[in-house]
This record gives C-alpha cells, sequence and structure tokens, in this order.
C-alpha cells in the first residue's frame, strides 16, 4: 500500500503574504496625510523672530523725520521740550539768521520763555498754528513796529527777532504775549522786550550783556522757535 506525500504548507505562506498586504495598506494612509497635494511631504517652519523697535521709532510708518533747523540739520524732537534739554555744541557764529514762507493765516504767538543753560541761555518763542519766517540778528538800535519809537536798551546790544506772517493776539484783537519779565538776568540776556505786533509781524528784542554767537531752531509738536545765546 503506497503511501501519499503530505501537500505543501502553500495556505499559511499565502496567509502571511496578504497579512503583509493588509499591513502596507494600513500604513499608506498615514504616510499619505505628511503630503502636499503633489505628493511631498511638508515641513512646520518657525516664524522669524521681530526685532526689537529702537526708541523713537513708530512701529507703523517707521523713524518719525525730525523737523529742520535754520541750517538745514535736523532738529531734535520729541516729548521733551527744548528748553529742557540742552544741545551741544555751543552756538558759534553770530551772523544773521532768515528764513521766508509763503503762508496764508498767521502764525499766534502765545508766549516766550527764557531759561539759563550751561555756557548759553535759552529763549523759546510759544507758537500756534505752524512755523512762520523769521529773522534774528544783532542790532544797537531797536524801534517799536509801526510807531518808529525807539526802545531803551540801556547801551546794550539787542538780538532783534521777527515773525512774519505772524500775531501776538486772537481774532478778537485780545493779546497773546505782551512781554516777558525776567526776574533776574541770566547768563547774558537781560530783558526780553516785545517790540511789534502790526500788520502780520510779530518783534521782540533780546538785550544782552555782549554780542556773542547765538543759534536758531525750528521745534515742533508743539510748534516753537528756540534761540540760544551764549554767555
Amino acid at each position: 500500500m503506497s503511501t501519499s506525500s503530505p501537500a505543501p504548507a502553500r495556505p499559511a505562506a499565502r496567509l502571511r503574504h496578504l497579512t503583509g498586504l493588509a499591513v502596507l495598506a494600513a500604513v499608506a494612509p498615514l504616510a499619505a496625510c505628511g503630503a502636499g497635494s503633489g505628493g511631498t511631504a511638508t515641513a512646520t517652519i518657525s516664524p522669524e523672530p521681530t526685532a526689537p523697535v529702537r526708541p523713537g521709532e513708530d512701529t507703523a510708518s517707521g523713524p518719525a523725520t525730525p523737523a529742520p533747523s535754520a541750517s538745514g540739520t535736523p532738529a531734535a524732537t520729541g516729548s521733551a521740550r527744548p528748553d529742557e534739554l540742552a544741545p551741544t555744541p555751543l552756538p558759534t557764529s553770530t551772523a544773521p539768521v532768515r528764513v521766508e514762507r509763503d503762508r496764508g493765516e498767521p502764525a499766534v504767538v502765545t508766549g516766550v520763555r527764557a531759561g539759563r543753560h550751561e555756557g548759553f541761555d535759552r529763549v523759546v518763542v510759544d507758537l500756534k498754528g505752524g512755523m512762520p519766517g523769521y529773522t534774528v540778528r544783532w542790532v544797537d538800535e531797536l524801534e517799536q513796529d509801526g510807531s518808529g519809537k525807539p526802545l531803551d536798551l540801556r547801551g546794550h546790544p539787542c538780538l532783534y527777532v521777527l515773525l512774519t506772517p505772524a500775531q501776538a493776539h486772537t481774532d478778537d484783537g485780545t493779546p497773546t504775549w505782551t512781554g516777558t519779565p525776567l526776574t533776574q538776568p541770566l547768563g547774558n540776556v537781560s530783558r526780553i522786550l516785545r517790540a511789534g505786533d502790526f500788520e502780520g509781524r510779530v518783534s521782540a528784542g533780546i538785550v544782552a550783556g555782549s554780542r556773542t554767537p547765538f543759534r536758531v531752531r525750528e521745534y515742533t509738536r508743539p510748534d516753537r522757535l528756540v534761540i540760544d545765546v551764549a554767555h
């Protein structure tokens, strides 16, 4: 009696083969989750660090541009008032300064104040409505604007200041600046005289002990004209 050979274990091998295909089919969708529409895997990109904003820089529009001075050099701007920050270097020129502006409405002089600093005296002309044209120069005589009456300088030199177009009164005629008395002399400046408010011109005299170098600068927010007179 003949004995037949056992059949090969094909079902078990086939089972292992099918199981491997099932595993691959289950893993494939997971791998596809990390791919883009073209099948390429994507990576998470960290955002670039934001540069810190420097002091005085506007995050929306960039660094603010300061108002120009009479010489064309940018003048300091910001929340600090110019009479609270002593600029350097000291004034070095006695040459006249003249700036012309063609504007319709006159600026209003709301006040004139003064203070002593290291090496110079500072006179601040507070303004409303923008910056007018101006002339600043040394003179030996000063007249009342309009009447021509001479003002007593007591033999001292005077820094003549003329603003135009400007006025030192409101539209109804109420004066906005009538003079600036000093309780005591400063380093060089001894008096500040109101010389006129006539036909769009406001004039003043900064009486000093000696004819020294001076500097004129414009500032904004609020508008003001700053005149430094060396001791």
